[in-house]
C-alpha cells in the first residue's frame, strides 16, 4: 500500500511538473551544502513547486507529500523511505512536503541528515520556522521563505506596457486579487477558491491539530479580524468583539492564525519592551485575497487594501532581512503605519495614503511623519500613494524634513535600503 501511494504521488508530482512555472525572486537556500534546506510559507503559495524547479528539476529526488493522511498512520518511518527507494531507484535528496504534519518529524529528519541523505523540506507552520527549527536542527538548515506571488512576480507572468498606467493598473489587481499562483496562473476565482482554501486552512492546521474546541469561534474571530485588517487591537478588545470567554483564549487562538500564515500582527512601537508588550497591535492577513474572500462585507475598501499590500511586502523582507516592523502613535495618537528597525537604529518611517490630493489628508500624513522624525531620530520618510511620485521638503515648527512620495506599484518593486 505505502509503495502505491509513494508512486501515485511521484505521479502526480510528474503532472504539475509539466505545468507553467512562474520564477519566483525567492533563492532557495542550502541547497549546495549537505545543510538542510527547509521552506516555509502559506499553503498553496507553491512552495514544493518552487523547490522542485530550484533545484533544476535535478533526478535523483524522492518525494514525499505528508498531507495524504494514510501515510501519518503508519507508525513504522522506515517503512516509508523503504518505499521511497523503491520507487525513486535509491534517491539520495528526499523532498518531505507538509513536514510539519507527521509526528516527531525532527527526530526523523535528523537521523536521515546523519545517514547522508540531502534533505529538503517545506511546511505551512511558522512554528516551524519560529520554535522547532531552532530547537531541532540548531546550525543545520538554511530556511528559504515563499509567499504568494510578489507584485514582480505577478507582472512577469505578462509584462505590462512601459506606460505607467498599465502597470497602476496590474498593481491595482494585484491589490484587489492578491497574490496566490493558482489565481494568476489557473484564473482561479478569488472568492470561492481563497474561501475554500482558509476553511481548508482552519480545519486541518488548526482545528485538528490543536484540537479546538470551539472550532465556530476560531472561524467568527478570524473573520472579524480579516474583516478589520490594519485596525488596532488589544487582546482585550478582542475579546470584547468576539465574546470571547477569556483574553487567554483570545491570544491562543490568534496565535494559531498566525502559526498558519492566515493573519500577523505588528505590535507597536517603543523604546520599552515592557511598554510594547502592553500596547497594542495592528492586525494584518497574509494575501489581499483572504479579504475578499472572507470579509463579512466585501466593499472595496481600498485604503485598507493598500496598507495591507506593504505589510505583506514588509513581512516578507521582515522574515528574508531581519527587519523588525512596528506602528506608532505619539501621546496625541498621530499615528505612523510602518516603522522599520535594521538591528537598533529606525531607518525607515512609512505612511500609506491612497489618495493625497485632498490637502488636509496630506498635511495630516505629513504633519505625523514629521513628528516621528524628530522622536525616533529618523530622516528617510515615506509616503505610498497610488500615483503620486515627487521629493517634498516640509517644515513642522521649524524642524524640516524631506519626504519621498512613492506609488505602490514602484516601491513593491524596490529593495528596502
Amino acid at each position: 500500500m505505502i509503495q502505491n501511494i509513494i508512486a501515485g504521488q511521484k505521479a502526480e508530482l510528474e503532472r504539475r511538473l509539466q505545468e507553467k512555472y512562474v520564477p519566483r525572486k525567492t533563492v532557495l537556500k542550502g541547497f549546495d551544502t549537505d545543510l538542510i534546506s527547509v521552506v516555509i510559507g502559506p499553503r498553496r503559495a507553491g512552495k514544493s513547486f518552487f523547490t522542485m524547479h530550484s533545484t533544476g528539476l535535478k533526478t535523483g529526488i524522492g518525494y514525499v507529500n505528508f498531507d495524504e493522511e494514510r501515510l501519518l498512520r503508519i507508525d513504522n518511518f522506515d517503512e516509508i523511505i523503504s518505499a521511497v527507494r523503491a520507487v525513486y531507484s535509491d534517491p539520495k535528496i528526499l523532498l518531505f512536503d507538509e513536514i510539519q504534519n507527521v509526528n516527531q518529524w525532527e527526530i526523523i529528519v535528523n537521523r536521515l541528515h546523519r545517514d547522508g541523505y540531502k534533505l529538503l523540506l517545506t511546511g505551512s507552520n511558522s512554528h516551524l520556522l519560529s520554535s522547532d527549527l531552532a530547537t531541532h536542527l540548531t546550525g543545520r538548515h538554511f530556511s528559504t521563505y515563499v509567499f504568494p506571488f510578489s507584485l514582480p512576480e505577478i507582472m512577469s507572468l505578462s509584462p505590462p506596457s512601459d506606460t505607467t498606467f498599465d502597470k497602476q493598473q496590474r498593481c491595482f489587481e494585484y491589490v484587489m486579487k492578491g497574490g496566490f499562483p493558482e489565481v494568476w496562473v489557473k484564473n482561479y476565482e478569488v472568492g470561492e477558491y481563497l474561501s475554500a482554501l482558509f476553511d481548508s486552512i482552519i480545519l486541518k492546521d488548526i482545528v485538528k491539530r490543536y484540537h479546538v474546541r470551539f472550532p465556530n469561534s476560531l472561524t467568527d474571530l478570524a473573520q472579524i479580524l480579516i474583516t478589520n485588517i490594519t485596525g488596532e487591537f488589544s487582546f482585550t478588545s478582542i475579546q470584547k468583539i468576539a465574546n470571547f470567554n477569556s483574553i487567554h483564549t483570545v491570544a491562543k487562538y490568534l496565535g494559531y492564525l498566525e502559526e498558519a500564515f492566515l493573519l500577523f500582527s505588528i505590535p507597536r512601537f517603543s523604546y520599552k519592551i515592557s511598554e510594547q508588550k502592553k500596547a497594542g497591535m495592528k492586525i494584518y492577513c497574509y494575501d489581499n485575497g483572504y479579504f475578499q474572500a472572507k470579509a463579512f462585507k466585501f466593499s472595496p475598501n481600498i485604503g485598507k487594501l493598500f496598507e495591507n499590500a506593504v505589510a505583506i511586502e514588509l513581512k516578507r523582507r521582515e522574515f528574508e532581512e531581519g527587519v523588525k516592523i512596528f506602528y506608532y502613535k505619539n501621546q496625541k495618537q498621530e499615528e505612523v503605519d510602518f516603522v522599520i528597525q535594521q538591528e537598533m537604529k529606525i531607518t525607515q518611517l512609512i505612511q500609506v495614503c491612497y489618495s493625497i490630493t485632498e490637502p488636509k489628508v496630506k498635511e495630516r500624513e505629513v504633519r505625523s511623519l514629521l513628528k516621528a522624525s524628530i522622536e525616533l531620530n529618523c530622516s528617510r520618510l515615506i509616503v505610498i500613494t497610488n500615483d503620486y511620485e515627487q521629493k517634498e521638503e516640509h517644515k513642522w515648527f521649524g524642524n524640516t524634513g524631506e519626504i519621498e512620495f512613492v506609488p505602490l506599484w514602484l516601491w513593491l518593486g524596490s529593495i528596502l535600503k
